[in-house]
This record gives C-alpha cells, sequence and structure tokens, in this order.
C-alpha cells in the first residue's frame, strides 16, 4: 500500500471523526437548551398563578407571564428542530465515510489492474461517486438550515431578554405579591441569559 495513499486516508478519516464530534457536541448543546426551555415554561406558569393571585396590581406581569410561556414554547419548537437536523446530519456524514471507503477499496482494486470485472468496478465507483455528492448536497443543506435556525433562536432570544427585562419592572407594582413577582422575574432573566450563553458556545461549535 502506498504510504501518501495511506497517510491521506488516516487524514480523511480525522476529518469526519472530527465532524462526527463536532455534531455531536451541538447536540448536547441543544438538548440544554430544550431542558432550559422547560424550565421556563414551568416558570411561567408558576408566573400566571402568581399575577392571577395578586389580581388588578399584577396585570402587566400577568400578560408578559403568558408571553414568556408563548416564548418558551416557541423555543422549544426549533431547539426540536435543531435536534432533527443534526441528527440526520451524523446519519449523512457516516454515509458519506462509509461511501468514501468504498470508493478507496474499489479504485484500489481498479488500480491492481484486475483483468475480470473492470467495467463492474467502474459502474460501482461511478455510483458511489454520484451519491456522494448528494449527500454533500444533503449535508451543506443541513448546515444551512441549521444556521437559519440559530438565527432564529438568536431573535427568539433577544425577544425573550426583553420580556424578562420588562417583567422585572412590572413586579415592583404587583403589591403584597411583589416580592414573589420580583423572584420570578429574576429567575426568567437568569435562565433567558443562560440560554443566551449555550447559544454563542453552540455557534463556537
Amino acid at each position: 500500500m502506498n504510504v501518501l495513499n495511506t497517510v491521506s486516508e488516516a487524514a480523511v478519516a480525522a476529518a469526519h471523526a472530527g465532524e462526527l464530534q463536532r455534531i455531536v457536541r451541538v447536540n448536547e448543546h441543544i438538548k440544554a437548551v430544550v431542558a432550559t426551555a422547560f424550565s421556563i415554561n414551568l416558570m411561567a406558569l408558576n408566573a400566571i398563578f402568581l399575577a392571577k393571585q395578586a389580581g388588578q396590581s399584577a396585570l402587566g406581569f400577568g400578560v408578559l407571564s403568558n408571553e414568556l410561556r408563548s416564548f418558551a414554547v416557541d423555543l422549544g419548537s426549533v431547539m426540536k428542530t435543531l435536534r432533527g437536523l443534526t441528527s440526520a446530519s451524523v446519519t449523512i456524514v457516516s454515509s458519506r465515510l462509509r461511501c468514501e471507503r468504498t470508493v478507496e477499496n474499489l479504485s484500489r482494486l481498479r488500480a491492481m489492474g484486475v483483468a475480470r470485472g473492470e467495467e463492474a468496478i467502474d459502474t460501482a465507483i461511478a455510483r458511489n461517486a454520484e451519491t456522494l455528492q448528494t449527500l454533500e448536497n444533503e449535508l451543506r443543506e443541513r448546515q444551512r438550515r441549521l444556521n437559519m435556525a440559530l438565527d432564529e433562536m438568536r431573535q427568539r432570544v433577544d425577544l425573550g431578554g426583553v420580556l424578562a427585562r420588562s417583567a422585572k419592572i412590572e413586579a415592583a407594582y404587583g403589591g403584597s405579591f411583589a416580592e414573589a413577582l420580583t423572584q420570578v422575574s429574576n429567575d426568567f432573566d437568569r435562565t433567558v441569559e443562560s440560554i443566551r450563553k449555550s447559544l454563542e458556545a453552540l455557534a463556537k461549535t
């Protein structure tokens, strides 16, 4: 076996392994955000309950709590889309790696000057090369959609930050419930900030 071919194959294998690891890390960040979004939903339900108890003095806070709950639901929906995209990417990268190995093995066999079956080998190489191109196109499309979903996420999180800060202001008008409402709004703010940091880590990944 040619040493240069061996080095090249090792480099390709390492690149694919690195790509798979990157996708797995992306998926871990996504799962963390999904869990956080779920906690925001619970906080919003608690805030809505408190706002109802506070009555007229917490009407504004109640409206914001409903908006934050909608924000959490929408966030969970986008994250579900992201998880689907990353799972599909793992499958595509794995398929591409298998296909490339097949092409390499067939090309090596062809280079050995096998007298029989040359036409079948050439056909198989062409077929796998075509499959590889299809997989590359699919992976690029998944990446494009992933970037779009991340942009949508960032916009939603910016909105969540505005809602959380507004809730902190409204909490001050909650009368005897002001302290409890402030606590909830502070939790909102910290949680949204946590999501923002997760998104920053996701973008770097």
